[in-house]
């Protein structure tokens, strides 16, 4: 069945010439109005899939370009050549061969990797990119593939599956990866298999080390005179009360809420930021009150500049 064809940039609200800043400025302002955690209005879901499979393409240098210069044909061009996971890059006895260029995903493995049934292996988790324990790339003989996950993924977890001559080889990735960690694979063919992670960015959250941070939009009336709100969090939205007289840039703390530590024992902080929204568009009795406040008082919080 054809795939229906989706523009993309259309999609984003962006020119088909626009740089990698700009669409990733769009990318993160639709992301965040149409967040299941954020929006409740229907197909918002919907919405938040397409915008992240949009920005996905056209943040990836390689897919861009497959897909500006083939248009309706390109994912078809990736089907042919890409596993479940998506069109790796695959390094092997120093040179580059990219799997969607490719007539054949199993063919190609086959004639690398030789027969292999199901596999699991041990998988060991080396971070930043460097010689670990058992490198072998003299040899000529190890392997590596690019592998993108998402925030979430990288909070809980992940697997990506390889089609071996019509088999699979699942490759369990730990939680608590982050950009740079390589995933090592021990006895795949004649060397091991070696899995360059690559995290994506999340419109919600900012992940600095196992840590989270994110910013919590509120009203003027909800910071001055306290509330509890639902924030979003990697395990869900939780509950947070909000004392009263919070100004913009207080931040909370939500412990054990970041990603999980990579060799166990514990997680990070997710870092909970006020941001206090001014309303747009007021009314005339809008307006009084607030004029009426300001009467009520008048402290200057910038007297101490002089």
């Amino acid at each position: 069945m054809a795939v229906e064809f989706k523009d993309y940039y259309k999609i984003l609200g962006v020119a088909r010439d626009a740089d990698d800043r700009t669409i990733k400025q769009a990318y993160r302002r639709l992301a965040r109005k149409h967040h299941p955690d954020v929006s409740k209005a229907k197909g918002s879901a919907d919405r938040f899939k397409e915008i992240n499979e949009a920005y996905e393409v056209l943040s990836d240098q390689e897919k861009r370009q497959r897909y500006d210069s083939l248009g309706p044909d390109w994912q078809r061009y990736a089907q042919a050549g890409a596993g479940p996971s998506g069109g790796f890059r695959v390094h092997f006895g120093g040179s580059a061969r990219d799997l969607g260029d490719l007539g054949g995903f199993s063919d190609f493995f086959r004639t690398i990797f030789g027969d292999l049934g199901v596999r699991g292996g041990d998988v060991f988790t080396e971070q930043k990119a460097g010689r670990g324990p058992g490198f072998r790339s003299a040899r000529g003989e190890d392997a590596q593939a690019a592998v993108e996950v998402s925030l979430e993924e990288a909070f809980r977890g992940s697997a990506r599956t390889f089609s071996v001559d019509g088999r699979r080889l699942e490759v369990k990735i730990p939680a608590g990866v982050d950009t740079g960690s390589r995933v090592r694979v021990p006895g795949v063919g004649n060397g091991d298999l070696y899995l360059q992670v690559t995290v994506r960015p999340h419109p919600l959250f900012e992940r600095k080390g196992n840590d989270l941070y994110v910013e919590l939009p509120l009203t003027v009336p909800e910071a001055a005179l306290g509330t509890e709100v639902r924030v979003p969090t990697l395990k869900g939205s939780v509950s947070m009360k909000i004392p009263p007289e919070s100004s913009s840039g207080k931040t909370f703390r939500l412990p054990g809420y970041g990603i999980p530590h990579l060799k166990g024992g514990g997680a990070g902080d997710q870092y909970v930021k006020i941001k206090v929204v001014v309303p747009s568009g007021l009314t005339a009795r809008e307006k009084a009150l607030f004029e009426e406040l300001k009467r009520l008082r008048p402290d200057n919080p910038r007297a101490h500049l002089g």
